[in-house]
């Protein structure tokens, strides 16, 4: 298992989610930056409040498909 395989399943064991995450190369395929740049563009974008309303609304929206699916 390399690292980065190594360390998602330690996250995915302490309950975090893993299964989609950024990298600085996503970025960098897209726009001409170094990874200081790359790293700050995918904080601002990932942690703005309208991409944490979005993740939200997405995770209330599935919670209430899963209570009926499963009453």
């Amino acid at each position: 298992m390399d690292k980065i395989e190594q360390a998602k399943s330690i996250l995915r064991d302490a309950g975090y989610f893993v299964d989609n995450l950024w990298s600085v190369e996503d970025v960098k395929s897209i726009y001409k930056c170094d990874n200081d740049a790359a790293q700050e563009i995918l904080y601002d974008a990932l942690t703005n409040d309208g991409t944490m309303e979005q993740i939200w609304f997405a995770i209330n929206f599935r919670i209430n498909e899963y209570i009926e699916e499963n009453n």
